[in-house]
C-alpha cells in the first residue's frame, strides 16, 4: 500500500482511547513481515489487558525511534477523500502520521539503513498510559521522533498542562429563603472569577500561559440553593508551575477544594538542520517518556486546528512530504552518533 492507502486503512479501524486492540493487532500483523524480511524484531508491550504498545526494531543499536499514538478522541467517523486531503477521525491525529512513519521505515530499510525503530503507543488522548509504560521498559534509544500534527515543521517547544477539578460545597435551602442555605454555585463562580484574574507567566519562545474553564456542573433545581458545584480547569503552562499553583490555591481558599488531576511540563526542544521550525501550544506524550527513549523531536503532517473536530483531515501533499522528512531525520540523527 502507498501512504494514502495505508492512511485510509488505519482510519477505517475505530481506535478511540481504551479500544486500541484492533489497530494494535493490525499494525503488528503489518509490521511483522517487515521485521522478519529485514532481520528486525517486533513485540507487543502490554499496557493493560487488550491494550498493547507495538515496538519494532531493526539493527542491533537503537539510535532513533519513530513514535506516535494509536488512539483517537471520540466520536468516530469514517474516511472520505478529495483531491487534496484524506478526512476522518484520526486522519491527522495520528493515522496519517503512522502511515508516513511506516512508509519512511520501508524506504530506509530498502536503502540499507538500520539502527532505528517504531514505537506505537496507546492512551495519549487520555492519560499517556502507553508512553508511561514504555518509559518503564526503555530500549536504549538515543533519540525519539514523536509524531503530532505540526504541518511538517519541527517544534522547538510545546506548552505543558496543569489540570484541576475545583469543587465547592454548600447547604441546600428553598430559593425563596437563601439566607437559610449556602450556595455552592455562588462560591464556585466567585472562585473561578478570581482565578481568571491571576497573572500568568509568559515565555519568550512559547508565549503566554493561558487558563480555560472547560466544564461547569452543579445544583439540583432552579428553586433550590445549590449544595454542590464543580468545574474543570486547564492551564497551558509555559514554565515553572509553582507560582501559578500558589495563586490558584489562594483564589480557592475558604470557598472551594482544588484537586490536581495532572501536570505536564512545558518543553524546549532542539532543531535539525534543513527542517523548518515552529512552536506548538498543545501537549504530547514526550514528557511521559521521561527521557527514557532519548532526546525528543516533534513533527508530523496535518494541523492541530482540525484535530479533535468533525473537520479532521490531513493534506495528501504533507503525507508524502512527511515520508521524506522522517527519512531525513533518521539519517541525520544516526550520523550524529556515528561521528
Amino acid at each position: 500500500m502507498n501512504v494514502f492507502e495505508l492512511t485510509r486503512a488505519l482510519i477505517d479501524i475505530e481506535s478511540i482511547t481504551n479500544n486500541e486492540e484492533r489497530i494494535g493487532n493490525y499494525l503488528y500483523d503489518y509490521l511483522k513481515p517487515l521485521a522478519t524480511h529485514f532481520g528486525g524484531r517486533i513485540e507487543r508491550m502490554e499496557v493493560e489487558p487488550r491494550r498493547c504498545n507495538i515496538f519494532a526494531q531493526w539493527g542491533e543499536e537503537l539510535i532513533v525511534t519513530l513514535s506516535t499514538h494509536i488512539d483517537t478522541v471520540p466520536p468516530y467517523f469514517a474516511f472520505r477523500e478529495d483531491s487534496e486531503s484524506i478526512w476522518g477521525r484520526g486522519a491527522c491525529d495520528t493515522k496519517g502520521i503512522i502511515a508516513s512513519m511506516i512508509k519512511a521505515v520501508e524506504a530506509l530499510l530498502d536503502a540499507g539503513q538500520r539502527n532505528f525503530g517504531l514505537l506505537f503507543v496507546v492512551g495519549e488522548e487520555r492519560n499517556s498510559a502507553g508512553a508511561y509504560k514504555a518509559a518503564q521498559h526503555p530500549r536504549g534509544s538515543r533519540y525519539i521522533i514523536n509524531g503530532e500534527p505540526t504541518e511538517n515543521c519541527l517544534a522547538l517547544g510545546s506548552k505543558g498542562a496543569l489540570r484541576y477539578e475545583v469543587v465547592a460545597s454548600g447547604k441546600m435551602a428553598h430559593s425563596a429563603y437563601p439566607e437559610l442555605g449556602e450556595s455552592a454555585i455562588h462560591k464556585l463562580i466567585a472562585t473561578l472569577a478570581d482565578m481568571q484574574r491571576i497573572p500568568l507567566s509568559v515565555d519568550p519562545l512559547l508565549g503566554p500561559s493561558t487558563l480555560n474553564i472547560g466544564t461547569l456542573a452543579g445544583g439540583r433545581a432552579p428553586n433550590v440553593i445549590a449544595d454542590e458545584a464543580r468545574a474543570d480547569i486547564m492551564i497551558r503552562l509555559v514554565g515553572d508551575s509553582t507560582a501559578t499553583k500558589a495563586a490558584l490555591a489562594q483564589a480557592a481558599e475558604g470557598r472551594a477544594e482544588l484537586r490536581e488531576v495532572i501536570e505536564i511540563p512545558a518543553l524546549h526542544m532542539n532543531a535539525i538542520e534543513g527542517i523548518q521550525t515552529t512552536v506548538v501550544a498543545f501537549t504530547t506524550d514526550i514528557p511521559a517518556f521521561g527521557g527514557q527513549w532519548g532526546e525528543p523531536f516533534l513533527l508530523g503532517p496535518g494541523t492541530i486546528h482540525v484535530a479533535h473536530t468533525l473537520e479532521e483531515r490531513v493534506p495528501k501533499a504533507q503525507l508524502t512530504q512527511a515520508v521524506e522528512i522522517y527519512q531525513q531525520m533518521v539519517k541525520q540523527l544516526c550520523k550524529r552518533v556515528s561521528k
